[in-house]
């Protein structure tokens, strides 16, 4: 089995040597040290979420900052394209189970979005602690999946604002059951050099009542591409992650 894996802030492997030794957090060695049982000795990985990681032992089991000498260390380059979820907010904490199950094959960055036919909606007084849970959610779906990089959770976007997502260096899909071209078609009659050139690929997931015409239309007029996936309606908990799988595939990154 695959050495657990546990976050430490950005910037705090910078500069390490065989033999220094890092301290987790609080949360962090706690959970190693009264949930997983770990002792001296045991081999653990570090990463700071951005790409950084280290290979080490345990040297002092604390719960409240255990420490880990440093064996080895490395970095995770950044994908070209990002890979970008847009996950509509949905009841029954689908949203989160889809930013979950994206995370765990290989999504980038994590876009809430309050469509118009979001049931679920974004209240001011309690937006913080809303973002709070999905960045933990990222979190906890990244360490399951021993991954370095933390995909990044950008700012909110509602309704028709979506469409300010699309840009020269941005190739976005909207997934869409009333399309008539498939996303595997779409990326496939690419240009290699049309990918290339884009730095993000986004894919846009509507809630359960679906994306509203205003919306599909502004997507459409800014330059995004409708497309479907097979030929049964997907929940909105599954289309994103299945949707991030495929694009992985196709751009041979599996």
């Amino acid at each position: 089995m695959t050495d657990p894996l546990f976050l430490v802030p950005a910037g705090s492997l910078d500069g390490l040597e065989e033999g220094d030794q890092v301290r987790l957090g609080s949360a962090e060695s706690a959970h190693a040290v009264k949930a997983m049982r770990l002792q001296a000795g045991e081999t653990v990985l570090v990463a700071d979420g951005c790409g950084q990681y280290a290979t080490g032992v345990v040297s002092d089991p604390s719960a409240v900052a255990m420490s880990v000498t440093i064996q080895q260390w490395g970095s995770t380059p950044e994908a070209q394209p990002r890979l970008v979820l847009v996950q509509a907010l949905a009841k029954g904490d689908r949203d989160l189970l889809g930013i979950q199950t994206a995370t765990e094959v290989g999504v980038d960055a994590v876009i809430p979005w309050q469509a118009q036919r979001s049931v679920v909606r974004l209240k001011s007084d309690k937006i913080d602690k809303t973002l709070t849970k999905w960045r933990t959610n990222l979190e906890a779906a990244a360490k399951q999946a021993r991954r370095t990089r933390v995909p990044a959770l950008r700012d909110p976007v509602t309704g028709t604002d979506i469409a300010g997502l699309v840009a020269s260096d941005t190739i976005v899909l909207v997934l869409d059951e009333n399309a008539t071209d498939s996303l595997a078609t779409v990326v496939t009659e690419w240009e290699p050099a049309h990918l290339r050139a884009a730095v993000e690929l986004v894919l846009v997931v509507g809630p359960e009542g679906g994306i509203s015409d205003g919306e599909l239309s502004a997507l459409v007029e800014a330059g995004a591409y409708r497309v479907r996936m097979g030929e049964h309606v997907m929940r909105s908990s599954t289309a994103g992650p299945i949707a991030v799988a495929l694009v992985q595939q196709l751009l041979s990154r599996w």
